[in-house]
């Protein structure tokens, strides 16, 4: 044992000096046998033995034979252990976020059940939305291909289910051939997504029914030989097509709070009053579901007429989307919930359309490279009247790009410019 043994003193007598050792001799009488002394703070009481912490009796101030014992020591990097909790041996196991193992396994159980909720509320909103679609337009069988997806979007101009009193608020008046009052052709998914306006006075040929401004189509044969007719004249395979008549836009504005326009320029008044619009002045407008009919309808106020009102409905559309599209609308179920129930309702779809479809379309939709078909005529004289032809060769240049994937060729596009 070592010289300097701290608990030498415990368990061995200090031994006598050389001088009492030189003359002394121990007798082994009972009278003279070594008594032990406990020292002073130890005993029944002391630390760790009986009377002590975690003892049964003693004051731990004197009587019994246990030394003072070393305090309770943590590994290096471990948290304090304190006696007779959570320690080793304590018959308690400590799990993750310092919860014991019952209340850590309650946590995992309601956070797992919180994400099954609102996974299944996910998908029973998407299908809930997607079985609200109007999926009524069958569409013509095509042999051609082309790349890419394309869409063909038609604003009728359909009165069918609008009451007198919002035919007077929307200033439709009670006349409508149900033609196409606009015609955009979207194409994605090789590249920047295009989309290109139609003027609804474009002269073409309609199979069944000759050659006639291109809105007649939608009325001569509804949806299915309208796609059939922009499928002759531009040699692409339209995959989808949506619909959407005045009183379904009306109440799509509506219900997202509104559509912010804005303009460089003033824009004045119809003069002949006939869409009802007011005029806009310079600057940034937020637009209700009235005012938004009567800004796409207006061509009175313009010197070009249709040309600049399909120019505005492409601006009118792709503001709509962008914000329909931002994260103050969809993370906003009070917002979103209510559009989107809204728009499911006020269009009508080819039947091999889904909402997920829908929803590529609509994020195309926020920022396209836009323009419209290559005009050589705006002012052609025809038997229906005053109609506009086409540039052939520039216009077979621009749909022969997106039918192979390509980038358009410059110049074939001049963009939009609102008012």
């Amino acid at each position: 044992m070592s010289e300097n043994d701290p608990w030498q003193s415990w368990y061995q007598e200090a031994p006598p000096s050389d001088s009492e050792s030189a003359d002394r001799t121990v007798s082994m009488s009972p009278s003279n046998q070594p008594t032990f002394q406990p020292r002073p703070g130890y005993g029944a009481g002391g630390p760790g033995g009986p009377g002590g912490p975690g003892g049964t009796a003693g004051s731990g101030a004197g009587g019994g034979g246990w030394g003072a014992q070393p305090p309770l020591v943590s590994p290096p990097g471990a948290p304090p252990v304190r006696p007779g909790r959570g320690g080793r041996g304590s018959g308690r196991r400590w799990r993750f976020w310092g919860q014991p193992g019952r209340h850590g396994r309650r946590i995992t159980l309601i956070i797992g059940v919180v994400i099954v909720l609102f996974i299944a509320g996910t998908a029973g909103t998407y299908f809930w939305i997607d079985g609200k679609l109007n999926k009524t337009v069958s569409l013509p069988a095509f042999s051609g291909t082309s790349a890419g997806t394309n869409w063909l979007i038609a604003g009728s101009d359909q009165r069918t289910g609008i009451s007198r009193t919002e035919q007077d608020q929307l200033h439709l008046g009670s006349e409508g051939a149900d033609a196409s009052d606009s015609l955009m052709l979207l194409h994605m998914g090789t590249g920047r997504p295009v989309l290109i306006s139609i003027p609804r006075d474009s002269y073409v040929p309609i199979p069944g029914h000759g050659e006639n401004k291109i809105n007649a189509a939608l009325a001569f044969g509804g949806p299915s030989l309208l796609v059939q007719t922009v499928e002759n004249v531009t040699g692409l395979r339209i995959d989808h097509y949506m619909g959407i008549g005045f009183g379904g836009l009306a109440n799509v504005v509506g219900a997202i709070g509104g559509v912010r326009m804005c303009v460089k320029t003033a824009v004045p008044a119809d003069p002949t009053g006939d869409s009802g619009f007011k005029g806009l002045a310079a600057g940034c407008h937020n637009l209700s579901g009235t005012q938004a009919i009567a800004f796409v309808r207006d061509r009175h106020s313009f010197a070009t007429s249709d040309l600049q009102r399909i120019q505005d409905q492409r601006a009118f559309l792709s503001a709509l989307l962008s914000k329909a599209t931002s994260p103050g609308v969809y993370l906003n179920p009070f917002t979103a919930l209510p559009f989107a129930s809204t728009a499911a309702s006020a269009i009508a779809v080819d039947k091999g359309t889904s909402l997920y479809d829908l929803l590529q379309a609509a994020f195309a939709l926020r920022n396209p490279q836009t323009g419209t078909v290559p005009i050589a005529n705006a002012n052609l004289q025809t038997s229906a009247g005053d109609a506009v032809e086409w540039n052939q060769t520039e216009a077979l240049q621009l749909f022969n790009a997106l039918q192979e994937g390509k980038a358009v060729p410059a110049g074939l596009l001049s963009g939009t410019q609102v008012g």
